[in-house]
């Protein structure tokens, strides 16, 4: 399981590299860093938000079964809709206090090791995303590919939640159970500590 993460995270980046390495085109994969490598760093320059990212993959890795994939990829179809939410100038009261909250939220799930139905961890997570994709959608640079970005976004989100997957299926079958449950306990922290700011 470990390993097929790992080659699904390989996949999401080397399609990366595969549409980088082509042709600058207005408003395409280049230009001026606003198409598919802005899109797709964009991710990596909060780190709220990779945080959130792994913290998904840890939980679904601690949830087990279909929530492996569920919770993943009900992120990033709400994380999509967030984002086609701002392109369409749709306003979303309190985006700041919404990404917080899904760090403190996760971070506790991870630390008690919470274990819903995989359909309500998702429906979780999926509210969450909704506010992280809409924060991403609301800061497309100008004359930038509105498609190419979110393409970029969605794909260095998709690696980090295999990230996080492939961590807590690690640490958990290297030290144990609680090593993921600490991680839990730092995210939250994180997540109270952008609540109280």
């Amino acid at each position: 399981m470990v390993g097929r993460c790992f080659a699904h995270a390989g996949i999401a980046l080397a399609l990366f590299a595969l549409f980088a390495g082509a042709p600058a085109h207005a408003h395409g994969i280049g230009g001026g860093g606003t198409g598919l490598v802005a899109g797709f760093t964009h991710p990596f320059t909060g780190w709220d938000h990779a945080v959130a990212m792994l913290a998904v993959g840890i939980w679904a890795a601690q949830c087990g079964g279909a929530a492996r994939w569920m919770l993943p990829v009900g992120f990033l179809v709400a994380m999509a809709a967030g984002g086609a939410l701002a392109g369409l100038a749709v306003g979303l009261p309190a985006v700041e206090t919404g990404i917080a909250l899904s760090l403190l939220a996760l971070g506790i799930a991870i630390a008690v090791a919470a274990r819903p139905a995989a359909w309500l961890g998702m429906a979780l997570v999926a509210a969450f995303a909704v506010f992280h994709g809409h924060a991403h959608g609301a800061e497309l640079p100008g004359g930038a590919s509105p498609l190419l970005h979110a393409l970029g976004f969605l794909v260095a989100s998709a690696a980090l939640h295999a990230c996080g997957l492939s961590g807590g299926l690690l640490a958990t079958r290297l030290a144990g159970t609680w090593t993921p449950r600490i991680a839990g306990v730092a995210v939250a922290v994180a997540g109270a500590f952008l609540v109280a700011g």
